[in-house]
């Protein structure tokens, strides 16, 4: 990697569920990185080892049992750059991404998954490769996140209804009767939630 090169993550948000957590650590394992984390009952701190450097990803635990990755991160090794770039596409997440090398600063905004705009700063010049549609007012743009924020919560509740239900089923196969009877009351509650986020 080119030690110029440095990209810059601001605003960034992503949801995540539990188990997509363990899979995140599986993940960076399997690319051959060095982790530890730690948790409390408000966050679970991940910590990546690249090179001499420590980039500690910051996972907010919400109401709802899910996390969220939120904050600003500068990070300077390339294939970690790249992982988190893609996980921003994957969880339709929000983001300013900024790659700088030497003089050069590429600006990636994303939003939702979906890059929105895309501007090159060399030195004083500057310069928009991308913008997707038109320019949207204030409202435009409220309206736009009012409705994509039921999306979200949508998705979000899915997700609830399938932890719920492997939660289920190792209680059934462990023959944890409250656990099952729990899980069972949960699953009536999401599925009231989901029929009123659907109609």
């Amino acid at each position: 990697m080119n030690k110029s090169c440095e990209v810059e993550y601001c605003n960034l948000e992503l949801r995540f569920s539990r188990r997509h957590i363990h899979k995140l650590i599986k993940d960076l394992i399997q690319e051959g990185y060095s982790l530890y984390w730690s948790e409390d009952e408000e966050c679970l701190v991940l910590s990546v080892r690249t090179g001499r450097k420590l980039v500690k990803l910051r996972f907010q635990l919400l109401r709802t049992g899910h996390y969220k990755l939120a904050g600003d991160y500068l990070i300077k090794d390339e294939k970690l750059a790249e992982w988190l770039e893609n996980l921003i596409g994957i969880t339709r997440g929000h983001a300013i991404i900024k790659r700088i090398k030497d003089q050069h600063i590429l600006v990636k905004n994303i939003l939702f998954g979906e890059v929105i705009r895309l501007v090159e700063v060399n030195g004083f010049r500057q310069r928009v490769l991308f913008q997707k549609g038109v320019q949207l007012s204030t409202e435009k743009l409220e309206e736009m996140l009012a409705s994509k924020e039921g999306e979200l919560r949508l998705q979000l509740a899915k997700m609830e209804v399938d932890d719920e239900l492997e939660e289920l089923w190792s209680a059934l196969q462990t023959g944890n009767k409250e656990k099952a009877d729990i899980c069972r009351s949960r699953l009536g509650e999401l599925s009231r939630q989901l029929l009123m986020l659907e109609g």
